[in-house]
């Protein structure tokens, strides 16, 4: 399976970034791991900071199958749900902290209605979940 994983803004910083909630691993790090677990899977990754970006990687239309983090662009961006909307390919959403636990305005995402399931709360290893459902 071909499975795209795309994170949004700030997750560039995994590691370093506030690790009492995102930990501290790298993304390098963690998708290393992953790609020696799912070997049998093609597993790439995108990241960026810009919303037009991501929309962009998204419609390349090279996957089978996509795990997101939006990062901040969860609780806003209209532009990347409409994007989700339209890929007729298995989505999870995934957040490495739980968002339910935090500031109000993290409590509502507006792209999880354009993916399939969201996995909040299990660190880094929301993404080796999603990728377990996907397959």
């Amino acid at each position: 399976m071909k499975i795209l994983i795309v994170n949004g803004p700030n997750l560039n910083l995994l590691g370093t970034r506030e690790p009492e909630i995102y930990g501290s691993v790298t993304m390098v790090d963690y998708l290393s791991d992953l790609k020696n677990e799912f070997s049998s899977d093609e597993i790439s990754y995108y990241q960026s900071n810009i919303e037009g970006e991501l929309i962009n990687r998204l419609q390349k239309d090279d996957f089978e199958a996509v795990v997101i983090n939006p990062g901040a662009f969860t609780h806003y961006s209209y532009a990347i749900s409409d994007c989700l909307k339209n890929i007729n390919k298995p989505k999870v959403e995934v957040h490495i902290s739980n968002i339910y636990k935090r500031e109000e305005f993290r409590k509502k995402s507006v792209t999880a209605e354009s993916c399939d399931a969201v996995i909040s709360g299990f660190g880094m290893k929301g993404y080796k979940l999603a990728i377990q459902s996907l397959k």
